[in-house]
């Protein structure tokens, strides 16, 4: 390998909350000059990773990968986007059928390292013979990892895999100085299914335990200023270096903000509205969306929600289902409810737009804090909650929704406490401190750099 080049292969689930942060990784690399990237990715989704890469797309090339049939998986689903839950884990099957065409790409590429997804640990056993460095990069917060993706999880001489009950506590040796020691029932209960199996097909936990264990390293999307103790626990407990990339910062969005959003919001004062958005693959039950309305209603504040349902759903019927009796008539003029896309980024650093209810997605969080709104996080499933936990008790970013411990159920009244108390004056808690560290240029160069740095040594070593 010459000194001055180094070539990395990416391979990441079939999700675009996995895809993007792999493509994010990308640019940053061949950012820093003297490497070159290729990510594979099924052939539908070519297109639009390419569009993703943006200036970065001359030094980065994305090969096609064709999925088998699996019988159950809708035909020319290609990512998460397109199927159910259960398609979801089809998926996991399909992209396990593409190992021959991945072996293939390996041994013609010839790449120094490979940057592979939780969902598949075997390519250790094809980059091992070539000498490839296969390091498994984690989207997910460290704290997440941390709790749940532990050698410790599985219990016993007979290594038999925890309850939900078991998953209320936290693995022996988690970080004292944290805040999330136990977590409730409901959040334990959600917990099982990465210890589930489907279609008989390993359960997440054993695919990302087989490929820490297999690889030579791992890559987390944090930094030590924000999870610290966790990335230096994980280190621990794996024993293998961990090299942490830094958050991902927003780019500045570009363009302006849709003419009807904007001439809405403008209509109000300076941080009066309150944006409520769970992201494009986040489900609100109807009663919880009913909840969250009646909430946001009796804030007396002007409020814009973005409510979508999974694919396949008669969109208009479920939010009929979860509109309230009146709502529209009551909230006329100061209240907006929308499916579908929306410029979120515009619209959080709108000058009216002063608090965000989110699902805790590591991403929607960053944008919520480097546009300078006040957060109550409202998460709904899986990493979510350990994120909302670590912003909002270890990092003091945000409020979360107070919820009935047994099976999560929240009210109105616990949306609007939530919403009163981060709008309350004096109330930013420490979302000054961490909105000038993410956008300090300098600090995040010199995370960027560290994190090129560090892993060109690592490749090279």
């Amino acid at each position: 390998m010459a000194v001055d080049s180094m070539h990395v292969v990416m391979f990441p689930f079939l999700a675009f909350g996995h895809i993007s942060p792999f493509v994010q990784l990308a640019r940053k690399l061949v950012a820093a000059g003297g490497v070159r990237v290729t990510l594979l990715s099924a052939a539908a989704n070519v297109p639009r990773v390419e569009a993703m890469l943006g200036p970065a797309a001359g030094a980065v090339a994305v090969a096609p990968l064709r999925l088998q049939r699996v019988p159950g998986l809708p035909e020319g689903a290609e990512s998460t986007a397109e199927v159910s839950a259960d398609g979801a884990e089809l998926l996991k099957v399909a992209v396990d059928g593409t190992r021959p065409q991945v072996a293939a790409l390996l041994a013609e590429l010839g790449p120094d390292a490979l940057l592979f997804d939780f969902a598949t640990p075997w390519v250790t056993e094809l980059a091992a013979p070539l000498g490839i460095k296969a390091l498994q990069f984690s989207v997910f917060s460290a704290v997440s990892g941390a709790y749940l993706m532990n050698p410790a999880r599985r219990l016993g001489a007979g290594g038999q895999l925890p309850t939900a009950d078991d998953l209320t506590s936290a693995p022996a040796g988690f970080p004292p100085s944290s805040n999330i020691a136990t977590v409730p029932a409901y959040q334990a209960a959600d917990f099982s299914y990465v210890f589930t199996s489907f279609h008989g097909e390993p359960c997440v936990y054993d695919r990302v335990l087989a490929g820490v264990k297999a690889s030579d390293a791992l890559v987390i999307k944090t930094c030590f200023e924000m999870e610290g103790p966790y990335i230096n626990y994980l280190t621990a407990q794996h024993g293998k270096p961990v090299l942490v990339t830094g958050p991902v910062v927003p780019e500045p969005p570009q363009g302006e903000l849709e003419e009807r959003w904007a001439k809405w919001l403008s209509s109000f004062p300076d941080n009066a509205v309150v944006f409520a958005s769970f992201g494009s693959e986040t489900f609100l039950p109807a009663a919880a969306a009913t909840e969250l309305l009646l909430g946001l209603e009796s804030t007396n504040r002007p409020f814009l929600v973005v409510l979508n349902f999974p694919k396949g759903t008669d969109t208009k019927a479920e939010l009929a289902k979860c509109t309230p009796p009146g709502f529209a008539e009551r909230t006329k003029g100061r209240g907006v409810v929308h499916t579908g896309w929306v410029q979120q980024q515009h619209i959080l650093r709108h000058r009216s737009v002063g608090c965000f209810v989110n699902h805790a997605g590591l991403s929607s969080v960053v944008e919520g804090l480097v546009a300078g709104c006040r957060l109550v996080l409202l998460p709904m499933k899986g990493d979510q909650y350990l994120n909302a936990a670590l912003f909002a008790r270890d990092l003091r970013v945000g409020a979360e929704v107070a919820r009935r411990d047994s099976d999560g159920w929240f009210g109105r009244g616990d949306v609007s406490d939530a919403v009163d108390t981060a709008m309350a004056d004096g109330w930013e808690g420490q979302g000054i401190k961490w909105r000038d560290f993410l956008m300090d240029d300098a600090v995040q160069k010199r995370l960027a750099d560290d994190f090129v740095t560090d892993f060109k040594k690592f490749v090279r070593a």
